[in-house]
């Protein structure tokens, strides 16, 4: 699929047929990470990939015992997808590689703008969000609250040194209309280009 013809279908997917998804398709969707940006090419993501029903079930109520729930009315999110996908990184790869002569700045390391091993994170998020499109899939994100992380580091043997950064859910879409009436797709207004993009100067 072209890049054009992908980037329109993008949209974020809540509820999923339950189909299961071929073991290789799964594989060449979370794969693409490898391919994404990383500062000094540090590859500080990190993907935690649960397709086993025990696992997605165990995921669900960690979530769900951090207040995670499907709003009365709306299709089940987390129940239905085949395909769940915890989005971490480690932030020591990245203090490691700039620590290295050829990163050092003045024998030191350099003082962070942004934390970037967030901003690689997301650049990985969106990979595996427009592979799974390509695959004819379909893919949605949640935020993971705090104490939900702690208890997936927990039942699934993250390392300490790993933090879990957002859910992504992947599978064989089915209709949502109780989410899309409610999503903020539906809710607010898509920003104008003028208002997200700048030339020459502000």
């Amino acid at each position: 699929m072209e890049f054009r013809e992908l980037l329109p279908r993008r949209r974020m997917v809540r509820h999923y047929t339950g189909e299961p998804v071929r073991p290789e398709v799964v594989r060449q969707v979370v794969e693409t990470v490898r391919r994404a940006p990383s500062a000094g090419y540090s590859q500080g993501q990190r993907l935690l990939v649960v397709t086993e029903e025990a696992g997605r079930e165990e995921l669900a109520r960690i979530l769900g015992a951090a207040g995670w729930t499907t709003p009365d009315g709306r299709e089940p999110w987390l129940e239905t997808a085949p395909v769940h996908v915890l989005v971490c990184t480690r932030e020591a790869d990245y203090h490691e590689r700039y620590r290295r002569p050829d990163k050092l700045q003045d024998g030191e390391e350099i003082d962070w703008p942004v934390p970037f091993w967030f901003v690689d994170a997301g650049a990985a998020l969106m990979l595996v969000l427009l592979a799974a499109i390509d695959e004819g899939l379909a893919a949605g994100v949640s935020g993971v609250p705090r104490e939900a992380a702690a208890a997936l580091r927990s039942s699934f043997g993250i390392p300490e040194d790993v933090e879990v950064v957002a859910l992504v859910t992947v599978g064989a879409p089915a209709p949502d209309p109780g989410w899309s009436a409610v999503t903020s797709r539906r809710t607010q207004p898509r920003r104008d280009s003028e208002d997200v993009v700048r030339w020459e100067h502000w």
